[in-house]
C-alpha cells in the first residue's frame, strides 16, 4: 500500500482496478487511469464491472516502467533518465497515452535536448532498447540513438573532446553484438573514415575478446559472444582491420571450437591481409590454447594458400583492365619471406609431421623467392631436429626449396652439410661447376646472366673477341702474301729455298693455330703438322707424317 498512498491523494477512496504485472501488483483507480491510457479505457469498456483486473505482463520495460507512467497518470514527481527514456517512451506507445501533456512526448523532448547529446547518454539510450525489442524499433528509438552515437564518434574523431582521443572507444563495449552492428551501419551510411570504423569495431572487438579470455571455463558462452562479434565485424573493403589482431580472433575461434563458417571467415579475412602480418602472428594462430604446442598447422596452410589465389585472381584482372595499380608487386615476396620465418620456428616442434611442415612451406609458390636461403634454413632446422629421417623424407622436406636459388655462401654451406640428402648436395655442386665454366668462357658470375640484359651484354663480349681474332687472322694473311711475293723472284740454290722453309713453316703454324681458335671441332682435324720434327732419331714407334705442299695463292 505505500505505493497507493503515494498514487492516491485520498486513502478513502477504495481502488477499482487492478494492474497485474508479472509478480507485481499496483490497485489503481478508474478515473485517473482510463482518462490518459487508451489500452486501459478499452479494455475497462469490455467489462464494466465496479472492480477490474488487468494482466498488463507484455508491456515494454516491464513493472519499473508502468510504475513512472502510473505516477504521471497521478501527478506524481518522478525522473526521467538516459536509462528509463527508451522503456518509458515504449510504455506510454503500448498503453496508447494521447493526452496532449502525454508521456511520449516528454520523452522525445528529452531524448531531443539530453538523452542523444552526449555520446555516453546515447550509448546508454541505445543498450536500454535491447531489453525492448522489437517496441523500441518499431518507434524508431533505436535508429535515432544508433545513428546518434554515430555522429558523436565521428565528431570525437575530428575534434576530440577528450583525452586520449580514442577515450570513445570504452564506450562501446557496454553494447551487444547487435547494437554494435547498428552503430556500424550508421557510420557507413554517415560516410564515416574507414579508419574510424576499423578503430571502432577493433575496440569493440578487442573488448569482447579480452571478455571472451577471462573465464575459460564457460566455453558456451565465449563461443557465442566471440561469433556474434566476428559477424557484426565489417568488411576489408570498408573498414580494414590489423592483421594481429585478426590473427589474435582467429586463434580464439579456434580455442573456443567456433563455427565452421566463423573461423572460414576469420581465415579469408587474415589472408586479405596477410603482407601486413608477422612471423609472430601467425605463429600465435599455429600455436594451441595454451601457446605451447604446434596445433594449428593446417589453418595456416589455409590462409597462406586463400592469400596466394586472391593475388593470383588479383593479378590476372590487373593484366585484363587497368586496375593494375591497386596491386603490391611486393606483397607475395613479403609473404614468402614471413612464411619462411614462420617455418624457421615451427622447424623446431618434434612432433611436427612432414606433411605438415612440407604443405605449409609449398604454400608458397618457389617462383615467389627471389632466393631461398630463408627456407634452406628452415629446412636446415628440421632436418637437425629429426635427425632420424631417412634419405627419402629428407628429400621430401627438400622439395620445398630450389637449390639453384641459393647464394653463393648458402650453396657452400649445403654442400659441405651432411644433414641434407645426397641430391641437393650434388645439384648444389652443379651449379657451381656451371659457374665456373661460364666465368671461364667470358661469362659474369651471378644471376644477372639469366636476365636479358645479361645475355646481351655476354654476346656482345662474345662478338667483340670474335672480331678481334678475325682482325688477327687478316693480319696474319697480309704477312704471309707480303713474304711469299717477296720469294717468287729467288729460286735459285737449295739453300736459299731451304733458309726460308723454317720461316714458311713458321707462319703456316701461326695460321693453322690461329684457325684452329675459330675451328669448331677443335683438335680434331685441324693439326699443325709443321710442329712435327722430322728427325731421324725419333722413337720407332711414332708415325712420321707425310709433308704436303703447302699452296697460298
Amino acid at each position: 500500500m505505500d505505493r497507493v498512498t503515494q498514487w492516491v491523494s485520498s486513502q478513502d477512496v477504495p481502488a477499482d482496478l487492478t494492474i497485474r504485472i508479472a509478480d507485481s501488483i499496483f490497485p489503481l483507480h478508474k478515473a485517473v487511469m482510463v482518462p490518459r491510457c487508451g489500452y486501459i479505457r478499452r479494455a475497462v469498456a469490455k467489462d464494466p464491472s465496479a472492480a477490474v483486473e488487468l494482466d498488463l505482463s507484455a508491456l515494454p520495460g516491464g513493472a519499473d516502467a508502468f510504475e513512472k507512467a502510473a505516477r504521471y497518470c497521478y501527478g506524481a514527481n518522478f525522473e526521467i533518465t538516459a536509462r528509463n527514456a527508451a522503456a518509458l517512451r515504449c510504455a506510454a506507445a503500448f498503453l496508447d497515452m494521447q493526452h496532449p501533456a502525454d508521456l511520449a512526448r516528454r520523452v522525445e523532448e528529452f531524448l531531443a535536448q539530453a538523452g542523444l547529446r552526449a555520446l555516453p547518454s546515447a550509448v546508454t539510450v541505445l543498450r536500454s532498447c535491447e531489453a525492448l525489442l522489437p517496441a523500441a524499433e518499431e518507434l524508431g528509438v533505436v535508429r535515432r540513438a544508433a545513428d546518434a552515437v554515430a555522429l558523436r564518434i565521428c565528431n570525437e574523431a575530428l575534434f576530440p573532446t577528450r583525452t586520449p582521443p580514442g577515450w570513445w572507444t570504452a564506450e562501446l563495449a557496454a553494447l551487444s553484438p547487435a547494437s554494435f552492428q547498428k552503430v556500424a551501419t550508421a557510420l557507413r551510411c554517415r560516410r564515416a573514415d574507414p579508419k574510424v570504423l576499423a578503430n571502432a569495431a577493433s575496440a569493440y572487438a578487442e573488448l569482447a575478446l579480452a571478455e571472451v579470455l577471462a573465464d575459460p571455463r564457460d566455453r558456451e558462452d565465449q563461443r557465442a559472444l566471440l561469433e556474434s562479434v566476428v559477424d557484426v565485424l565489417p568488411s576489408a573493403a570498408d573498414a580494414p582491420i590489423s592483421a594481429a589482431f585478426l590473427c589474435r580472433l582467429l586463434h580464439a575461434a579456434i580455442t573456443t571450437e567456433a563455427s565452421a563458417k566463423t573461423c572460414r571467415d576469420l581465415e579469408l579475412r587474415v589472408a586479405a591481409v596477410l603482407d601486413q602480418a608477422t612471423a609472430g602472428d601467425l605463429l600465435g594462430v599455429a600455436l594451441d590454447g595454451a601457446g605451447e604446442r604446434v596445433r594449428n598447422t593446417d589453418t595456416v596452410r589455409r590462409v597462406i594458400a586463400a592469400f596466394v589465389e586472391r593475388h593470383a585472381g588479383r593479378s590476372r584482372r590487373a593484366s585484363l583492365s587497368s586496375g593494375g595499380a591497386e596491386l603490391d608487386p611486393g606483397a607475395m615476396e613479403k609473404v614468402a619471406r614471413t612464411v619462411d620465418e614462420l617455418m624457421a620456428e615451427l622447424a623446431t616442434e618434434e612432433s611436427l609431421a612432414i606433411s605438415k611442415f612440407v604443405g605449409v612451406a609449398g604454400a608458397v609458390p618457389k617462383e615467389a623467392r627471389a632466393s631461398h636461403d630463408c627456407v634452406y634454413r628452415a629446412v636446415d632446422i628440421y632436418l637437425k631436429t629429426h635427425p632420424a629421417l631417412d634419405e627419402i623424407e629428407r628429400e621430401k622436406v627438400c622439395s620445398v626449396m630450389d637449390p639453384l636459388k641459393l647464394s653463393y655462401q648458402a650453396r657452400l654451406h649445403a654442400s659441405q652439410n651432411k644433414r641434407l640428402p645426397l641430391q641437393v648436395v650434388l645439384s648444389a655442386l652443379y651449379y657451381d661447376q656451371l659457374k665456373l665454366r661460364s666465368a671461364a668462357a667470358g661469362v659474369d658470375e651471378g644471376w644477372d646472366t639469366q636476365t636479358a640484359a645479361g645475355k646481351a651484354r655476354a654476346q656482345a663480349r662474345a662478338d667483340a673477341s670474335l672480331a678481334r681474332e678475325n682482325e688477327a687472322l687478316r693480319s696474319e694473311l697480309a704477312r704471309m702474301r707480303a713474304f711469299v711475293s717477296g720469294m717468287q723472284p729467288s729460286k735459285g740454290s737449295g739453300s736459299s729455298r731451304a733458309a726460308p722453309a723454317g720461316k714458311k713453316a713458321s707462319l703456316l703454324g701461326s695460321v693453322s693455330r690461329t684457325l684452329s681458335r675459330l675451328n669448331p671441332f677443335k683438335g680434331g682435324w685441324a693439326k699443325d703438322t709443321a710442329s712435327i720434327a722430322d728427325s731421324r732419331n725419333a722413337m720407332p714407334h711414332v708415325v712420321k707424317p707425310k709433308r704436303r705442299r703447302f699452296s697460298i695463292s
